[in-house]
């Protein structure tokens, strides 16, 4: 092994696993310290630079970070409450008026057509729009928000926080237009854009087709999962039948299950095809419909809707065994059964739709009927033509379509100005001392043994009286201040200086997680032999070890297992020579303003 290169920009990003893990590459430890500090203003605004949308992504977000967490893996316990940390920014901030970004009143002269008001939409209008553009939003409801405002429940996101999110946006001066759908590409092409931005979503539910579907559907009490909740969400249906059965069990089936027991429904099941370790839902969100006296039941495949006499009486369904055959899972079906139910609504996937694309104007399309789409700079196979969040790959979530935004955005701007989209500023880490005297450092290092928090709850008997009774009541100050406590800081970096070492091993015996080790390391011992032969040997490959350059005594190495280290500081503290000392690493993902400060320098330099 080489010695390692912390000035490579991904190094330390990736020890801030969290933050890795986010595709907006959100400062998780920055904001969650500033919580601590009770700057929840500061924390707010430091969650939007990457996010956009704190207060919505802290109820509703896919929490890819979360999984990520160092504290899951040094001790057993749960991750840190990231995403409801996140939420306790919104709820404690003040105004932040004064500090949002505003569009100059002299515009550049550009402008940005953008399909569907939903969250790509948005990101590249937050980006743009302070830059000098003419951004236009085309929605064909008479509401912005797009699937988030149409697909997720109002218990879980409350209209408010959306439009005040959203407003954020919106107020910098684009032009908004509701209830106007784009119905040819071509038409758009025309009317002058300098570029285009696809954020449409995936909005084609879709279909299960076996027997009796037919006849099912002329029953009325078939339901396309996505869209029937649109049509909750605008209160074109306020009941359901008492007995439903939910097919599919992805986070869509977790909400259409908890709105069915909001609208009447007494009798709710959820059908899987997979067993319950494969299921698609989001932990929390499974465990929250369990709570509320949803049944789950994995392992059983639609087999045949049962109409008599014109009316839905039910579905038959095989029941599966899964097994191993030469390494791959395999099933057979085992018995059939008949359950019953007056409504089924469909929760199987969702599909882009584009048949407002004509297929001539030089815009590729995959044998999915999906736009090719370059996945570094966003754009299609027609120049200035670009598509993000669920309509450029299939359905995600809304962080992944945040970060197509921000992409994007670099793209159109650099394209409008006749550069290469391709040509993009690279990710940056610079490194700041956290040391505030001999032995004392500029974070909490203490490390807080206490278990994750949970969120407050609305009670059983309240949270059904309405719909628009939001289920989660965020973190209270008890809460949040214990759960501040339990981030590692994975930002504060161990920094090593091989020269200053005396190898009095003093680090190495205070070190709680016995992550250190010093070795002698052949100049073609292999990585994994290396990391076999630590103190505690290293077993996660997806995390790096840290390799010095060799020390001065004895040729030795100084090797650090990041998967371990829980940056508390002790080995800097025991450190006699300050052979280690604590820096934060902060992280630069470039946005489009980054793009544009780079070339008004290059313009003054030429």
């Amino acid at each position: 092994m080489k010695p390692t290169d912390t000035y490579h920009p991904d190094y330390f990003h990736k020890v801030v696993d969290c933050q890795w893990a986010c595709p907006a590459h959100t400062d998780v430890p920055g904001y969650i310290r500033l919580i601590a500090q009770e700057r929840y203003t500061d924390a707010y605004m430091l969650n939007r630079a990457s996010n956009v949308f704190p207060g919505i992504l802290g109820r509703v977000c896919d929490r890819p970070c979360e999984p990520a967490c160092r504290r899951g893996r040094v001790d057993d316990q749960k991750p840190v409450a990231i995403c409801r940390l996140k939420r306790v920014t919104y709820d404690l901030k003040d105004d932040i008026a004064a500090r949002l970004p505003t569009a100059p009143e002299k515009k550049n002269g550009k402008r940005v057509a953008c399909i569907g008001a939903g969250c790509a939409s948005l990101t590249v209008a937050n980006d743009l729009m302070p830059l000098g553009y003419d951004v236009t939003i085309f929605e064909k409801l008479d509401v912005t928000g797009g699937l988030m405002r149409s697909n997720i429940p109002r218990f879980r996101l409350p209209p408010g926080v959306l439009d005040e999110e959203i407003d954020n946006i919106l107020n910098m001066g684009v032009d908004l237009r509701l209830g106007a759908p784009v119905e040819s590409m071509g038409w758009l092409l025309e009317q002058g854009f300098d570029a285009v931005f696809v954020g449409s979503g995936a909005p084609r539910g879709k279909d299960l087709q076996c027997p009796g579907r037919d006849e099912a559907g002329e029953s009325g009490r078939v339901h396309i999962g996505i869209d029937w909740l649109q049509s909750v969400a605008f209160e074109h249906v306020e009941s359901i039948g008492e007995r439903v059965l939910i097919i599919g069990a992805g986070n869509t089936a977790m909400d259409c299950c908890r709105t069915s027991l909001r609208l009447g429904a007494t009798d709710v099941r959820v059908m899987a095809r997979k067993p319950v370790d494969q299921l698609k839902a989001s932990e929390w969100e499974l465990e929250d419909a369990l709570e509320e006296g949803v049944e789950v039941m994995t392992e059983h495949s639609p087999k045949a809707f049962v109409v008599e006499n014109g009316k839905l009486k039910g579905m038959t369904f095989e029941v599966l065994e899964y097994f191993q055959e030469e390494g791959r899972q395999k099933s057979r079906v085992v018995d059939e059964i008949f359950l019953p139910a007056d409504d089924v609504i469909l929760a199987i996937g969702q599909d882009g739709a584009f048949p407002w694309i004509e297929r001539d104007i030089g815009i590729e399309f995959d044998e999915r009927d999906m736009p090719v789409v370059d996945r570094v700079t966003y754009q299609s196979t027609r120049p200035g033509v670009f598509f993000g969040g669920d309509a450029a790959f299939g359905p995600e979530n809304i962080i992944w379509a945040v970060r197509h935004g921000h992409e994007a955005a670099i793209s159109i701007h650099k394209h409008v100005h006749g550069e290469d989209v391709t040509d993009r500023l690279p990710n940056a880490v610079d490194v700041h001392t956290s040391k505030m005297g001999l032995h004392e450092w500029g974070y909490s290092n203490q490390y807080a043994p206490e278990e994750r928090r949970l969120v407050p709850h609305v009670d059983m008997k309240n949270r059904f009286k309405n719909i628009d009774v939001e289920v989660e009541l965020g973190f209270g100050e008890d809460e949040w201040r214990t759960e501040v406590e339990r981030c590692l800081n994975c930002d504060i970096q161990t920094i090593f200086f091989n020269q200053k070492c005396i190898e009095c091993d003093a680090c190495i015996d205070i070190c709680p997680t016995q992550c250190l080790t010093m070795l002698h390391i052949g100049d073609d011992e292999p990585e994994e032999s290396v990391r076999q032969r630590l103190k505690v040997p290293a077993r996660n490959p997806e995390q790096a070890v840290y390799v010095s350059g060799k020390l001065p005594q004895t040729g030795r190495q100084m090797i650090k297992d990041e998967d371990q280290c829980i940056h508390c500081g002790l080995c800097a503290e025991r450190c006699p020579t300050a052979a280690w000392d604590m820096k934060r690493a902060e992280i630069f993902i470039p946005q489009a303003r980054d793009e544009e400060a780079a070339r008004t320098e290059r313009k003054e330099r030429a």
